[in-house]
């Protein structure tokens, strides 16, 4: 018999549950004994992760980013299901390349998916969190820190969720709902596998200090933010010693400056600064997807 956890028997609702973190989420937090939902853009592949799970599972194929479909699964879920205590904003994605040439509507989709998305979904499952005094885990990132050359739109919806969280946090505290922000650096899933490709990309990562181009796996991950959420923290890191790094964040952009106005010159001429496109099967299945929409549960 599964020994009890502060997880055993709630209801938890993941993001971007069909593959990559999301995914590890989801089977970290039913290894812990929480029942749980997934959402996600693709039916099949979410379907083969719910089905691989041993407790009671659920999953909709719904764009976080579209308000109505959304709210549907929300209702759908508290009618059926209960109340979620626990909620992920996961969902996300990236693209890489100079801004100058970039393509509006895939710099967009970053934006949309990574803070909107997050925001809607936060907004959607609200009154449910409330309910339940529960917690909100805001998936974020190193790229909230600081400046990265080439990836303008994923920074740029990294640093707003990590504002957002902290808005809803101070907004709602008195309420009794917990807040969380993860702070990740380099996860191994298949964007950064596919962000590897691009020659500049791979350059610039190569670039940093050891310990900060390290690539953790997804389970070491999971398991770090599901751990988080049983303890309500405000904040996770992963790795750990990124929270020292928080002391000098103000020094960082223009440490980025100097870097980049030395190195990007001479990176120009080992590598063609490209469009990436959305990054990894994720990326690539959003660009694809047809109009949203949800899927009865399984």
């Amino acid at each position: 018999m599964r020994n009890k956890t502060p997880l055993t028997g709630r209801l938890a609702v993941v993001t971007g549950a069909a593959r990559g973190l999301g995914a590890g989420m989801v089977r970290e937090l039913a290894r812990r004994g929480a029942r749980v939902v997934l959402l996600g853009r693709e039916e099949e592949t979410l379907a083969r992760v719910a089905d691989s799970l041993p407790v009671e599972t659920h999953c909709f194929e719904v764009d976080v980013t579209h308000d109505e479909a959304m709210d549907r699964v929300s209702a759908q879920i508290h009618e059926r299901i209960g109340r979620p205590s626990v909620v992920v904003a996961n969902a996300g994605v990236a693209e890489g390349g100079p801004f100058g040439n970039s393509d509006p509507a895939t710099w967009r989709r970053v934006i949309e998916v990574n803070l909107i998305g997050s925001a809607i979904t936060a907004r959607t499952f609200l009154p449910s969190l409330l309910a339940t005094r529960g917690y909100f885990l805001q998936i974020a990132s190193t790229a909230a820190f600081g400046p990265a050359p080439m990836m303008s739109a994923y920074c740029a919806s990294k640093a707003g969720v990590e504002s957002f969280a902290q808005c809803l946090r101070a907004e709602l505290a008195h309420q009794g709902l917990g807040v969380g922000i993860a702070y990740l650096n380099w996860t191994d899933t298949d964007m950064i596998r596919d962000a590897d490709q691009y020659g500049v990309l791979r350059e610039l990562r190569a670039h940093m200090p050891s310990p900060a181009r390290r690539v953790h796996p997804v389970e070491t991950v999971a398991a770090r933010m599901v751990t988080a959420i049983e303890r309500r923290a405000s904040a996770v890191y992963m790795p750990s010693w990124l929270r020292l790094a928080q002391p000098v964040r103000p020094v960082l952009p223009p440490l980025v400056n100097w870097i980049s106005r030395r190195e990007l010159p001479r990176l120009a001429e080992k590598a063609r600064f490209e469009q990436t496109g959305l990054l990894g099967a994720g990326g690539r299945a959003d660009q694809v997807a047809g109009t949203p929409h949800t899927r009865r549960d399984t």
